[in-house]
């Protein structure tokens, strides 16, 4: 079977074992399925996620001139301290910027590689922890708006980390927490103007990845500069695709190459 489709974040279903999907256009796959079998990708050429035009790609599937002009790529989707539409204030599109900002926001504990606080939009948990290859989660505080999520996150990143150790995730080199304590440990940290958003009596979620091997020593795929990679996909975590022979391949960084895939 052959497909040929644009590469983007693959949709997630949480369950006994995550369910993953990889939307090649024409075509719906469930990863899962996938699992045992040899598959053969290929680069093709680029396609901008905001364009669609064939253009390499820049950051986050945009090419360079509609990174820095779409509304999805503005610095307050990294750094959400930096969010305004609360004011009323324009950073590329006050519009859209007002429908993703002005929502209930998590500020949030995760467990993938070491515990680790993050911001996400109340709509996307648990989503964005799966993505991360969380195997525990709890949230901390749900907010009104992003700007306030982001100075909370701001404030606990001095007291916990704020990034994931890819490699640590992928190995499944973790160690569970107790992630209740965490946030109870966390919580005078909270800044004043979130205290009273603070969630009570709250309890950590699990997830379970479909991964039958992990590997030793994973090793990243540059598929543009390969060109083409054959392996036998033995898991999915995170975002990544993780075969065999170690060769673990990151979807969300690779958002916007076009590429054929052959299942073997």
């Amino acid at each position: 079977m052959q497909y040929q489709g644009v590469l983007k974040k693959m949709p997630t279903e949480n369950g006994e074992k995550i369910q993953y999907y990889l939307d090649m256009g024409a075509d719906f796959l469930n990863v899962n399925q996938l699992l045992n079998c040899t598959l053969e990708i290929s680069f093709v050429t680029y396609e901008c996620l905001n364009c669609h035009l064939e253009k390499p790609i820049y950051r986050q599937g945009f090419c360079k001139s509609c990174f820095f002009e779409t509304p999805r790529a503005g610095d307050w989707i990294m750094r959400p301290e930096l969010s305004k539409a609360h004011l009323g204030e324009e950073d590329r599109d006050l519009a859209y910027e007002k429908e993703m900002q002005l929502q209930p926001h998590i500020v949030y504990l995760a467990n993938s590689s070491n515990v680790k606080v993050g911001v996400t939009r109340k709509q996307q948990v648990p989503t964005r922890w799966i993505d991360q290859g969380a195997h525990e989660a709890i949230e901390i505080v749900e907010v009104p708006n992003r700007y306030l999520a982001g100075i909370t996150e701001v404030a606990l990143k001095e007291h916990v980390a704020d990034k994931t150790n890819w490699r640590k995730m992928l190995k499944n080199d973790i160690e569970d927490e107790n992630l209740v304590s965490w946030q109870q440990k966390l919580r005078p940290y909270v800044p004043e103007e979130a205290q009273e958003y603070f969630i009570e009596n709250n309890t950590e979620k699990e997830f379970h990845f479909p991964v039958e091997k992990y590997p030793v020593k994973p090793k990243s795929l540059n598929l543009v500069k390969e060109g083409s990679y054959t392996g036998k996909l033995v898991g999915v975590k995170g975002q990544y695709f993780i075969f065999e022979d170690e060769t673990v391949f990151n979807i969300r960084a690779n958002e916007g190459l076009v590429i054929n895939l052959s299942i073997h």
